[in-house]
């Protein structure tokens, strides 16, 4: 009670003193109100980045293996590749899945960018995934009308397809899609069920080909190889992408090393595929991650270091200011460590104060950058805590020093300092 009594006329003094000098307050608090913000809205950016991207890796899954057959760049590169490698062929597919062991679901996928449709789509042009009735669980898919195709309508290519939930509005828009039929091509296709939206990542962050995953058309692996038309079939690959999930007990990283050796194998080291494993690009994002968020708060303390220096230019402009005041103090009887109190907590309610303004800021400011830039951006309270703290101790470490000069003072010399 006795240091509460001491403490609250000093902090009651502060405040008055700061009110009584409000421009030069603000100004002080300036520095610490952007530092503040810039650290809560560079974080949340990095927190809704981080949360998409997490979303989206494990809507690849975990224990799944994705090998993609990676597209040469023009017709000669093409045919330079085709003269030691086959591309990848059902062959790999059947080699991988004799020497790999705790596969649980594999298909392999032909996918076809169609030249017409019908519907004419009121987007952009759907795409075509032959896959096996396995690649629903592989995926993670769940279909929300109808059903999904099964392994007796894969075998015998039955000309039937399921919609991506893009493919459905860019097709029918409001209108029912289930039993309606879409002629991809020369070949009319039965619609038989529709999926839920998918999340859809640029291939840049997931090391997989840009695709918008839900303005796709799913149909029987061999209905896509023996119903649509492939031009220049000698030389596009069998297949274009094969999907492994493994079992729970399976090592994905060690796994997905055997798989490419294998493909190197067979491929003759042409390296015309890629293998991606979700489980390695959730440790690779993480570790990004962090370097992201050390760098981001980094930046972003340069602002608050600065309104630190403020806040010390200020205090030790006000201690010439007050060098009497702090004369008279000393000499009715206040001690050193009186001084230094008084100092400090007016420092301390600058930083206070300009990191709860800050903080209002800085959320005001994620919400202004997730609305113009269509980011994902989420605040959350670990970004808060830390901006706060960060501020309040900016204000204690560059309040101490003003704070100590003051209080060495000499009384005599600072009563008759004019």
């Amino acid at each position: 009670m006795k240091t509460l009594s001491q403490l609250l006329p000093d902090l009651l003094h502060g405040i008055e003193n700061l009110r009584l000098h409000k421009l030069r307050t603000l100004l002080t608090m300036l520095g610490m109100i952007f530092g503040v913000a810039a650290v809560v809205s560079m974080l949340s950016i990095g927190a809704g980045a981080q949360q998409q991207m997490m979303a989206f890796i494990e809507q690849l899954g975990v224990r799944n293996l994705i090998v993609e057959a990676k597209e040469a760049a023009n017709y000669q590169d093409l045919q330079k590749v085709r003269k030691i490698s086959p591309g990848l062929t059902f062959r790999d597919w059947r080699i991988i899945k004799a020497n790999i062991n705790g596969i649980d679901q594999t298909t392999p996928r032909k996918r076809f960018t169609p030249s017409k449709m019908l519907p004419k789509p009121q987007r952009d042009m759907p795409v075509v995934y032959g896959v096996g009735p396995s690649y629903l669980r592989i995926a993670g898919l769940q279909v929300v009308a109808g059903r999904w195709f099964d392994a007796g309508e894969s075998d015998h290519a039955a000309p039937l397809c399921v919609l991506g939930d893009g493919a459905r509005a860019g097709l029918y828009g409001n209108q029912e899609a289930l039993g309606q039929y879409v002629k991809v091509n020369e070949q009319w296709f039965h619609v038989i069920g529709v999926v839920a939206p998918q999340l859809t990542m640029q291939g840049s962050a997931s090391a997989l080909p840009t695709q918008d995953l839900n303005n796709l058309l799913y149909v029987p692996l061999y209905t896509a190889i023996d119903r649509l038309e492939d031009t220049n079939s000698d030389l596009k690959d069998d297949i274009d992408g094969i999907y492994l999930q493994m079992l729970p007990s399976i090592d994905m990283l060690s796994t997905s090393e055997v798989v490419r050796g294998i493909l190197n194998t067979t491929h003759g080291g042409a390296r015309d595929f890629s293998v991606v494993a979700p489980a390695e690009l959730l440790a690779e994002q993480k570790r990004t991650q962090r370097i992201f968020e050390m760098v981001m708060v980094a930046i972003a303390s340069i602002s608050l270091l600065v309104g630190g220096i403020g806040i010390m230019n200020i205090m030790l402009a006000g201690i010439l200011e007050r060098t009497r005041e702090i004369g008279v103090r000393r000499a009715v009887g206040a001690r050193r460590v009186d001084i230094v109190r008084q100092f400090l907590l007016e420092a301390m309610l600058i930083s206070i104060v300009g990191g709860l303004i800050g903080l209002v800021f800085g959320f005001g400011m994620s919400r202004v950058i997730a609305l113009l830039a269509g980011w994902s951006t989420i605040v959350t309270l670990a970004s808060i805590l830390l901006a706060f703290l960060v501020s309040v101790t900016v204000g204690l470490i560059f309040g101490t020093y003003p704070a100590v000069k003051a209080a060495r003072l000499d009384p005599a010399e600072a009563i008759r300092y004019e």
